[in-house]
């Protein structure tokens, strides 16, 4: 006699399609509720949650899958989207507009659309879009709902390595994955000479040249430096304590507006890099108590 199938397998398609409808519908009455009311951080972050999941779900699928189609360049020649990123953000946005259409939307592909709820959701589809195009696991989804103080809640999703980072204000940040979830308290390290920094490069050649004068005179003051291509992914890494500082200059709305309050709620300190000559306006991420010798190195082009 065969062994029994999984109980997986005996749920039947009508059972599952009704219990997803039935989810779908109590996520639709939570919204429509919180658009009458109040707005709970908790159930905005919710849904930031299920937005990044549900992108991060068709994006795993078509990075598993191989070549990319319809790839186009946007600022400069190595400044890529494609059909992918746009396929993510069309489908966010879609679901937003189900639960939540009275808020405004602002996304990297598709731009802003202002609401009358006084809450703002920005949305970076695919984060790390030129790791994603060669192949490279080090790309992420970035969701936040935004108030006229901030960031209010927000979902970093890396579905390459099935972890989920949240945050909501004036809480304790988390980290869900396959070894479990914890609260994030990034490590608060007081000796630069220790600290592993993380940072990114603009598009632009001559940004690019300006930037590699501030590494050059930092390097020999830091454990070391990394660079992977992914800032909201580098925000929720040094909240996570894998990094000890984050700075970025040519930083975007939809690059940082999860991730800083991921850093926030872990105990770091979220500053402005103001523009200097050929270096854009960008933000440093530190414990406290390396933000100011690491300004002395990153806040300057000569």
């Amino acid at each position: 006699m065969g062994a029994a199938a999984p109980a997986a397998v005996l749920v039947s398609r009508e059972d599952r399609e009704a219990r997803e409808g039935s989810e779908a519908h109590e996520d639709r009455e939570a919204a429509a509720g919180s658009a009458t009311a109040e707005p709970s951080p908790q159930a905005l972050c919710e849904i930031a949650v299920r937005a990044a999941r549900g992108a991060g779900a068709l994006l795993l699928e078509r990075f598993q899958g191989g070549e990319q189609q319809g790839v186009m360049s946007k600022s400069t020649p190595t400044d890529l989207v494609s059909e992918a990123d746009l396929a993510a953000e069309r489908a966010i946005r879609a679901m937003l507009a189900e639960l939540r259409p009275e808020d405004g939307f602002l996304g990297e592909e598709s731009g802003g659309e202002s609401g009358s709820s006084g809450l703002r959701w920005v949305v970076d589809p695919l984060d790390g879009t030129v790791n994603f195009l060669f192949g490279i696991p080090q790309w992420c989804v970035s969701v936040a709902v935004r108030d006229e103080e901030g960031s209010l809640a927000g979902a970093i999703y890396d579905p390459c390595r099935g972890e989920l980072f949240t945050a909501v204000r004036g809480e304790a940040p988390k980290l869900k994955g396959p070894s479990g979830e914890r609260a994030l308290t990034s490590p608060l390290r007081d000796e630069l000479s220790t600290a592993m920094v993380t940072t990114g490069l603009a598009y632009d050649a001559r940004v690019r040249a300006a930037q590699a004068k501030v590494l050059a005179r930092l390097i020999p003051h830091v454990r070391d430096i990394r660079r992977f291509g992914s800032a909201a992914l580098d925000l929720a890494w040094t909240a996570a304590g894998r990094f000890d500082a984050y700075f970025e200059r040519t930083v975007k709305p939809w690059d940082i507006a999860a991730g800083t309050l991921i850093c926030e709620g872990a105990g770091l300190a979220v500053l402005e890099l103001p523009e200097r000559e050929d270096l854009p306006w960008g933000i440093l991420v530190a414990p406290p108590a390396l933000c100011a010798p690491l300004l002395e190195f990153v806040d300057s082009a000569d």
